[in-house]
C-alpha cells in the first residue's frame, strides 16, 4: 500500500491548482505564461475528458465513482511487486478522484492549462487530467510490455524439474 498514499497528494495538487485559479482569475479569462504556446484559460466543463459530451452530469458523476472503484479494487489485487502498474493505478485514481470532487461540488470540471500555437490548441484541460492521462499510459505501457514496471528485487522463479 505504500504508493497509495499519493493519492491524497495529488488530490491537493489538483484541488489547490483549481482553487487558486477560481480565486484569481474570472471564468473566461485567459493569461499568456509562455506567449501563445501556453496559457491559464478558466473554463468550466460539464462533460467528459476535453470537453466530450456523453450524457447528463449525473452520469458522468456515476461512472466515475464506477472507475474510482474498479481502479481501487485493480491497485489492491496488484501484486506489489508491480510498481509501474500500481504508480499509474495511482495517477488515475488522484486524478479522477479530482474530477469527481469537483462534479460533486460545482456540478462540472474546472479547466485552466490551455496549449496550442494560434487557433490550433489542445482542449482546455487540469492536473488532474494530466494525472489520468499519464497513468493511462503507463498503464499501456506495462500491457505491451508485460515485464515493466516490475521490482528489480523480485527474483525470477527457481527452475523446477518439469522445466527440464
Amino acid at each position: 500500500m505504500r504508493a497509495f498514499w499519493w493519492v491524497p497528494v495529488l488530490l491537493a495538487a489538483d484541488q489547490g491548482s483549481k482553487a487558486v485559479v477560481v480565486h484569481l482569475m474570472a471564468r473566461g479569462q485567459s493569461r499568456a505564461l509562455l506567449g501563445d504556446f501556453f496559457r491559464l484559460t478558466y473554463i468550466r466543463n460539464a462533460g467528459a475528458a476535453f470537453g466530450m459530451n456523453l450524457g447528463s452530469p449525473l452520469l458522468h458523476t456515476v461512472l466515475s465513482v464506477a472507475a474510482l472503484v474498479l481502479l481501487a479494487w485493480l491497485y489492491r489485487t496488484t501484486p506489489t511487486e508491480r510498481r509501474l502498474v500500481r504508480a499509474a493505478l495511482v495517477l488515475v485514481l488522484g486524478g479522477a478522484l479530482g474530477n469527481i470532487v469537483d462534479r460533486i461540488r460545482w456540478g462540472e470540471v474546472i479547466d485552466f492549462l490551455d496549449v496550442g500555437i494560434g487557433a490550433r490548441r489542445w482542449p482546455v484541460f487540469n492536473l488532474a487530467d494530466s494525472f489520468v492521462t499519464v497513468g493511462v499510459f503507463l498503464l499501456a505501457l506495462t500491457a505491451v510490455r508485460p515485464g515493466a514496471g516490475v521490482s528489480r528485487s523480485a527474483s525470477p522463479p527457481e527452475p523446477t524439474a518439469a522445466d527440464d
